[in-house]
């Protein structure tokens, strides 16, 4: 039987927002006027006991950090990998948490007793993005990381779609000839451009492979200059599926591999520029003008999750088993 807690948030006022990842938490602590008033990171728990102790304990820890009780705390917001049943809070095939299946929000909510909402970690950090730049109408947040993926938002929105995959341009096939990609098609975007893919392709042992494939590729090896080649061209592919149908105004680039800073950015709109000589309607785009960085350290991810935490009502039912 499912028992109801009846959870009153009159006087509330501490929105917490995590981004959950494969090695660390990114915590949060957020106003209701928008301020970041504690940021806490913890290393993540493997396995979904474990996940779920860490989220509990990384809210009890960053109220500490905000000087504030935890009963300050009005909603929790989770961005996490894997599938994402914003409506249940169920989170599937989170393998690099060791999570196949669990009721992740009723979970969280039944230890800290506030309302859990749960997001794709990618979605939550495009709505962060979008609010932490002030966007106006429609963004997209490109993710350039281990793999490739993106979320859109529109007018303060995530934008789903009809099955809840608008904007994923990591496994659209781009070279039906080109590397097999885990997806099981070949030549998909983020065969270019995905960090995992890059490394595999350069199979050099180091921390920081795509950071050597360039330093290697500027000393003039033959195979680093191809795998940078594709870097810039496979995030370039991305941008234009991105703007080509959503038309959204700008493309945020962040993930993992923001870290590689101008050197990035300056290839990605090289290459936009050069695929766009041959085409006027390609140049009218002005494409490489749409694309900016998230700043390196950016608490998007986690802020983007303290919004998908504050959609809750002052006042819910939270239910759990």
């Amino acid at each position: 039987m499912t028992e109801a807690i009846d959870v009153d948030l009159a006087g509330r006022r501490l929105r917490v927002g995590l981004d959950v990842g494969g090695t660390k938490i990114d915590a949060v602590a957020v106003t209701p006027e928008g301020d970041v008033v504690a940021r806490l990171r913890r290393p993540t728990g493997w396995g979904a006991e474990a996940v779920v102790d860490t989220i509990a304990s990384t809210v009890t820890a960053l109220a500490g950090e905000a000087g504030i009780d935890a009963a300050a705390v009005s909603s929790v917001g989770i961005g996490i990998p894997g599938l994402v049943d914003v409506t249940t809070g169920r989170v599937l095939h989170a393998v690099n948490l060791g999570v196949e299946s669990l009721d992740l929000a009723d979970r969280v909510a039944d230890r800290l007793r506030v309302p859990v909402h749960v997001e794709n970690d990618v979605k939550a950090a495009a709505l962060g993005a979008a609010a932490m730049r002030e966007i106006d109408g429609s963004m997209a947040f490109l993710n350039l990381g281990t793999g490739v993926a993106a979320g859109i938002v529109v007018d303060g929105v995530i934008w789903r779609g009809s099955r809840g995959t608008a904007g994923e341009v990591g496994h659209l096939s781009v070279d039906p000839n080109g590397r097999l990609c885990s997806c099981g098609q070949r030549g998909c975007i983020e065969t270019l451009c995905g960090g995992g893919a890059l490394a595999r392709a350069w199979a050099v042992p180091g921390a920081l492979p795509v950071l050597d494939i360039l330093d290697a590729a500027e000393r003039g090896d033959v195979g680093a200059r191809a795998l940078r080649a594709d870097l810039f061209n496979g995030a370039a592919a991305a941008v234009r599926a991105l703007v080509l149908s959503a038309d959204v105004e700008r493309v945020i680039i962040g993930g993992g591999l923001t870290a590689l800073g101008d050197r990035l950015l300056s290839g990605i709109r090289t290459a936009l520029q050069a695929g766009a000589e041959a085409s006027s309607f390609m140049r009218s785009l002005h494409l490489d003008d749409r694309i900016e960085l998230l700043p390196a350290g950016s608490p998007a991810a986690a802020f983007g999750a303290a919004l998908v935490g504050a959609a809750t009502p002052l006042k819910e039912i939270v239910t759990h088993g």
